[in-house]
């Protein structure tokens, strides 16, 4: 008979898999002219960081089923507003380039964000330049350079969108390291939203404003409520199925995971849409990309296993961490914040604390730190 844990944690990862497949294809089909034809990425993407900030802040203020952190003007001016500046960028580079390149091209270029964040990390001084790791990270560039070369339609300009959000996104993340992480202070999923979502709303709508307000005046744009709604529960389904996850998995099932789900993605996507066509260069490439990422996920295995004492379960760290939820603030002072490995808290190169970009407000909870940080720091990949 199967243990009942591990079906749930089964059926979370199908869940995850699930999501996180379907918010990339709707998006796509959104945004593209081809299918529903709504080609205005920050207009969708100020829907979702509308939606998801009411909910919070009904879940926060009105329900009170979560307490706010204890937020200053300070932090939330030097802490909050930078992070969220980056994150709108992510997300706004990001959907802008379903418009130009497909589905699967993106995901073989999103290989680079291990890449990406590293060079951030070792450039802000949050991570060490090391030989190993950086021949890693040479082979990744190459496997994408090879897979970019084999792409039929190939188009600079989606690519220099998909590559600029990496990049944004890869700076979001050593940022919430040292900015927030750092201070001690950490935000669970529900308060992630309450805080950033607002605020990056506010981001987008300045680029809006001069780019695609004018072609909403002039231009005849369909809306369908139920679409876009469904489009935003989706994209905010899809943070709490992470946080599932990552409170009942560990960092290896959640890598095996993100590498399954790239793989299940880059297939539905030529399938869904027939004008995707992968070459044999494309997986090539991609298959050479993925060795790199793989044997970089070894090493930040090994180094986080190595650093770490093996005091208690996975069940026991992670059955008291809710207790400390219930019963406490969302602060949370680390025992070693100048360590750049880090503890309790804050531990962990940036390069391993998102797991999906589509949604990645959730890296700093303290719960998904504890079910990341048994083995190791979780999966980077969407």
């Amino acid at each position: 008979m199967i243990n009942k844990a591990l079906f749930l944690t089964y059926v979370y990862l199908f869940i995850y898999i699930l999501l996180s497949s379907g918010v990339i294809l709707y998006n796509k089909w959104v945004l593209s002219p081809k299918y529903f034809n709504f080609p205005l990425p920050i207009t969708l993407t100020m829907i979702h960081m509308g939606f998801s900030g009411a909910v919070a802040f009904f879940l926060v203020r009105v329900f009170k089923i979560v307490t706010p952190v204890k937020m200053t003007f300070e932090i939330y001016a030097t802490c909050v507003v930078p992070i969220s500046a980056f994150f709108a960028s992510s997300l706004w580079f990001g959907n802008t380039a379903y418009l130009h390149i497909s589905v699967a091209f993106i995901q073989m270029l999103k290989a680079l964000m291990p890449v990406a964040t590293f060079l951030m990390a070792v450039l802000c001084g949050t991570d060490k330049a090391r030989c190993d790791v950086f021949l890693n990270m040479l082979l990744v560039s190459v496997g994408v350079v090879i897979s970019s070369y084999g792409e039929i339609h190939f188009n600079i300009v989606g690519t220099v969108y998909q590559v600029t959000g990496i990049f944004a996104e890869a700076l979001r993340l050593v940022l919430t390291q040292v900015l927030l992480q750092k201070k001690g202070l950490t935000l669970n999923p529900i308060t992630s939203l309450y805080y950033i979502a607002p605020c990056s709303f506010v981001f987008l709508s300045v680029p809006w404003y001069l780019l695609e307000k004018p072609v909403m005046e002039v231009s005849q744009i369909q809306f369908n409520f139920w679409i876009f709604f469904s489009n935003a529960i989706c994209a905010l389904a899809l943070n709490f199925s992470i946080f599932l996850v990552i409170g009942r998995t560990g960092a290896v099932t959640i890598r095996v995971a993100g590498v399954l789900k790239d793989w299940i993605l880059i297939a539905l996507s030529t399938v869904i849409f027939p004008e995707s066509t992968i070459t044999g260069l494309n997986i090539i490439g991609y298959a050479i990309a993925l060795c790199g990422v793989v044997m970089y996920n070894y090493i930040k295995v090994k180094d986080v296993r190595a650093s770490q004492l093996p005091v208690e379960s996975i069940p026991d760290r992670i059955s008291k961490d809710w207790k400390f939820e219930k019963k406490s603030s969302d602060i949370y002072v680390p025992d070693n914040i100048g360590d750049n490995e880090g503890s309790s808290g804050g531990n962990g190169s940036p390069s391993d604390m998102n797991m999906d970009e589509e949604a990645p407000l959730i890296t700093s909870s303290r719960l998904s730190h504890i079910g990341r940080t048994q083995l190791t720091n979780h999966a980077t990949g969407k």
